[in-house]
């Protein structure tokens, strides 16, 4: 009945991406009491009026009074940035709520202050969508960390560069510029001291952390030229250069390398809420290894290099049964001029 509806508000929602975090995506809709629609809202950026208040706030005549509000997430009950929004419904007199799913914070539980005032609450219309339009959002919530995204361009064959390290360009135009595109989702990029060396990137990014575990990355290099960074290092190193525009973060060390789970851990505590990360093939291995790679964007260019030619995606795993394998599904697949991007999300165990 309401799903139509339901899918306005997913595309509401959406208007808001990459301006949200730490809050989630949502998108409303506002129908009169003979089931018109009067209104519609969404949260544009953290800070700024929820779904719900920014559609009721357009009202000004009462014409939502024993109407129905759709919502694509449960609206909230607490203080935050702005008043709770269930006050706001209670006040404007709706008569019925219809939202995707439940909010996971656990300070939001709005259906019973909703049903102890009159208000019919209806719950669970296309809630495998909404939780997919709040991945990031619902990680944050239940595990406690930040959302990661990995992102890696191969050929079919799966390698990112010659033995040489050459890869410039794997992919077409038009597929980087998707790849720019996705990592401005994410409230921070990250890559790896090994990169900057050899590809010398810039990344456009507000926020770019950098894992140089010894130290041994120059300020000259193109990744220091804008935004804020945070580098990375084993806390046995310690920093001798320091500029405004870089903090460091110092992390424990496993067999020379990071400890990625005290990373993401302590990236979590500074409010990041989800991860793009751009990387060779060791530390692409490392992420995958770790289990907190929630989903991989995988261009794939129709080129071949051959077994010894090349370096693969993600290296540094020695499995000699199929049954170890760490498990993808297909979210999606997209063709981008000759090449194709295929999304996984990370597989339930």
């Amino acid at each position: 009945m309401y799903e139509n509806y339901m899918k306005e508000c997913f595309n509401l929602a959406k208007k808001g991406l990459g301006k949200t975090s730490p809050n989630p995506m949502v998108g409303c809709v506002v129908l009169d009491k003979n089931g018109n629609k009067i209104s519609e809202g969404y949260h544009a950026k953290y800070g700024e009026n929820h779904a719900e208040r920014d559609a009721l706030l357009k009202l000004k005549n009462g014409e939502e009074e024993n109407g129905t509000i759709i919502v694509s997430l449960e609206p909230c009950s607490h203080y935050g940035k702005t008043p709770p929004c269930v006050d706001l419904i209670i006040e404007r007199k709706i008569k019925r709520v219809v939202f995707a799913m439940k909010d996971p914070n656990p300070v939001v539980s709005s259906i019973q202050k909703l049903q102890d005032n009159g208000i019919e609450v209806i719950y669970g219309v296309l809630e495998d969508e909404a939780k997919e339009l709040n991945e990031i959002f619902i990680t944050n919530m239940t595990e406690k960390r930040p959302f990661v995204a990995l992102k890696t361009a191969t050929t079919i064959d799966g390698k990112i560069s010659t033995k040489t390290g050459n890869s410039k360009w794997i992919t077409s135009v038009q597929a980087r510029n998707k790849g720019h595109e996705l990592r401005n989702i994410y409230d921070a990029v990250l890559t790896t001291s090994s990169t900057v060396l050899a590809d010398n990137p810039n990344f456009d990014n507000k926020l770019k952390i950098l894992v140089d575990r010894t130290l041994k990355v120059d300020f000259d290099k193109n990744f220091f030229k804008t935004g804020k960074i945070i580098i990375v290092h084993d806390k046995k190193f310690i920093p001798k250069k320091f500029e405004d525009n870089v903090e460091y973060l110092p992390c424990s060390g496993i067999n020379e390398k990071i400890n990625i789970n005290e990373l993401m851990q302590k990236l979590f505590e500074k409010n990041i809420m989800s991860i793009f990360v751009e990387t060779g093939g060791t530390f692409n291995g490392s992420m995958i290894e770790s289990g907190l790679v929630d989903k991989i964007y995988h261009f794939i260019a129709p080129k071949i290099l051959g077994d010894n030619s090349g370096k693969s995606a993600f290296d540094g795993r020695n499995i000699t049964e199929i049954s170890n394998c760490i498990n993808y599904k297909i979210q999606n697949i997209e063709r981008i001029e000759e090449d194709i991007l295929i999304t996984y999300k990370k597989a339930a165990e």
